[in-house]
């Protein structure tokens, strides 16, 4: 500025100078105010392009591996109700292992070996039930057929890599066409009265006179090996479902790992240092009263001039 500006009334340059500089000071201590509102240094794209860009996409993953474990705990709550079910059904196929072992011994007689018929029949029938109630939101667990993909992660299939993405395949299968129920399981197949027939064996009763060709003895002996070999079957699917519910908590633990580096990575990118924010913006006020002074005075210079007028 040369020195007869201040002399000039037109055009205040003085006060031009101390407008700009007071603008500056004022969108510096917006900024920092907006950090400190937020708790972000990045708030838009005009602060950091190329942070703001990684930010973005780190903050994508991060909800997408927040999903992914919430799947995986959807998932987990699937097979714990599947366990709770095997668990209860192994329960009443030991019972019926009991039942069965009792009426081998051709110490009872037919009215005690009726009876121990009427409880088997009542214990298939509360397995049947169990079977049928087993579901999560509309869909059997025990039906023999199911097979569901649970995403536990955030990426999807790669044919080029050869990657089958970020799913768990579970599969609660057994041969049988009526599932893990009495029926499928070989306990029975309609009525518990049938007959005994090596052919076309139905079931067992224990009854001599409901069995004709085998002894009650003999009957008995059946369901018990047949009680055994449907305990197999269960136990093979519990054996997979443990398997896995230990890969879905493996799963578990790695995305939390995830979750947390990836919210470490942006945080350190796109996150305020609250210190440093806080000094930055005392000084800013500092400045802003001090323009704010300048431009006072800057604005009240041109009345010098009225000295040459008197």
């Amino acid at each position: 500025m040369a020195f007869g500006d201040l002399n000039r009334i037109n055009t205040n340059l003085q006060s031009l100078d101390a407008q700009f500089s007071l603008n500056q000071t004022n969108r510096q201590l917006a900024d920092t105010q907006l950090q400190l509102s937020t708790g972000k240094q990045i708030n838009r794209a005009e602060d950091d392009a190329a942070g703001f860009s990684i930010a973005s996409k780190l903050g994508a993953r991060v909800s997408g591996l927040e999903q992914g474990l919430q799947n995986t705990g959807d998932a987990k709550s699937v097979l714990d109700i599947a366990e709770a079910s095997f668990d209860s059904i192994t329960d009443i196929l030991t019972e019926l292992k009991t039942n069965a072992t009792q009426a081998a011994n051709d110490s009872l007689g037919s009215d005690e070996r009726e009876f121990i018929q009427q409880q088997m029949d009542s214990l298939v029938e509360e397995l049947d039930s169990l079977v049928e109630q087993t579901e999560f939101q509309g869909q059997n667990l025990l039906d023999g057929e199911f097979d569901a993909t649970f995403q536990v992660g955030e990426r999807t299939a790669d044919e080029d890599e050869g990657t089958d993405g970020d799913v768990i395949n579970v599969q609660i299968n057994h041969n049988g066409e009526s599932g893990f129920s009495g029926e499928g399981l070989g306990l029975h197949d309609g009525d518990l009265g049938d007959a005994v027939d090596e052919d076309n064996r139905e079931l067992w009763v224990i009854d001599d006179d409901e069995a004709p060709g085998d002894s009650a003895h003999e009957a008995a002996q059946q369901a018990i090996a047949d009680i055994d070999e449907a305990l197999t079957t269960v136990a093979s699917a519990v054996n997979t479902i443990g398997i896995n519910q230990s890969q879905l908590t493996i799963r578990e633990e790695i995305l939390t790992q995830s979750i947390n580096s990836n919210e470490a990575a942006q945080s350190r990118i796109e996150d305020a240092d609250f210190a440093e924010v806080q000094s930055e913006s005392v000084k800013m006020q500092i400045l802003q009263q001090t323009g704010i002074s300048a431009l006072a005075q800057a604005n009240q210079a041109p009345e010098s001039v009225f000295g040459f007028l008197g």
